[in-house]
């Protein structure tokens, strides 16, 4: 149902995912097209919703989007989305574009109360953060209900008279989870690390080389660790610092790395290529390891600025230190 006049806009939506809708999640999973995975912010009908129907709070992130309206099945609701700039309920709430403005300007927009008789709006529990429950009461009329952390839990939530059980507000962040936020920061890693490469090929053109085979590895591998490795293993790993575990694990893949390579006996290891890569790959790791702080339950935004503070820093001064024991190791090979 679409009602369209002068003052009112509503959008008709279906809790059938696309083909289309599919493949734009798993792009979106992997850094393609990101930040074009939005919906319009507005109003949405799920169903033939009525004026006694919910109202269901949301992203214009489509994945968000998508994850709320798939779980509507053979429901009546409405959905109000909020201009959160393409971001998901989570981090929005955070940025503050999942926020208290936002909300209250958006029921104002979509002039809700022309269209439910109820003074109701049920948002994600995730998205408490960024409102202010009593401002969005006192400016719009409208009360905040926070729902489900998972949408999945939607329709039982509101079948229930609004009700949430203990696992309903339990938030959960089991290691698919976190396995399943790591493509991102890889794709961001491999932009990062051609750069990288075509540094390493001009100095092999200049005869300061050779870099080669080994550097490669050694060099994915440490992303692979900060990337992939260090996030899933993320609450076993000793310390509380994300670029302190990402490091831990580096520095075990660095000693590896020697190991492989046949360290000290190998004829193409010396001192200073060993101690080079001591520098180098646990920094790398631990660089990467600190980005998942953005994507994690287990951090807060004056905890993250305090980390990156101390450790930045002394990333780049690892790695500084150990590209010119690189570098020296060439000259005096060559």
């Amino acid at each position: 149902m679409q009602i369209t006049s002068r003052e009112l806009k509503i959008i008709p939506t279906s809790t059938q995912l696309t083909f289309n809708d599919v493949i734009g999640s798993w792009k979106a999973r992997w850094g393609i097209n990101r930040m074009n995975f939005i919906v319009e912010p507005g109003l949405y009908s799920v169903g033939n919703p009525s004026s006694n129907s919910s109202v269901l709070v949301s992203a214009n992130y489509k994945m968000s989007f998508d994850k709320l309206r798939k779980e509507l099945k053979a429901m009546d609701v409405w959905i109000l989305v909020l201009d959160t700039k393409g971001i998901n309920v989570w981090c929005a709430a955070g940025k503050g574009t999942f926020g208290t403005q936002e909300l209250i300007n958006r029921i104002a927009i979509v002039q809700l109360e022309k269209i439910v008789s109820h003074r109701t709006v049920i948002l994600p529990q995730l998205g408490a953060p960024g409102i202010k429950a009593h401002e969005v009461s006192k400016f719009s009329g409208f009360k905040v209900i926070y729902g489900p952390v998972k949408a999945k839990d939607v329709k039982e939530f509101i079948n229930s008279g609004m009700k949430a059980t203990a696992e309903m507000r339990t938030v959960r962040f089991h290691a698919y989870d976190r396995l399943v936020l790591t493509p991102v920061d890889l794709v961001l890693s491999f932009k990062v690390s051609l750069m990288i490469f075509g540094v390493l090929f001009l100095l092999n053109l200049l005869g300061v080389g050779p870099f080669g085979f080994i550097d490669f590895y050694a060099y994915i591998g440490a992303v692979i660790v900060g990337c992939v490795l260090t996030p899933v293993l993320l609450p076993w790993i000793p310390g509380k610092a994300f670029a302190w575990k990402g490091w831990l694990l580096g520095i075990i893949w660095a000693v590896l790395v020697q190991v492989l390579n046949g360290w000290p006996d190998a004829p193409q290891y010396s001192l200073l290529r060993a101690l080079g890569y001591l520098l180098i790959l646990p920094p790398v790791s631990a660089f990467y390891a600190m980005n998942f702080t953005g994507s994690s339950t287990f951090t807060s935004f004056s905890g993250v600025l305090k980390e990156m503070k101390i450790a930045v820093p002394m990333i780049a001064i690892s790695i500084f230190s150990g590209i010119v024991l690189l570098l020296v190791n060439s000259f005096i090979k060559y």
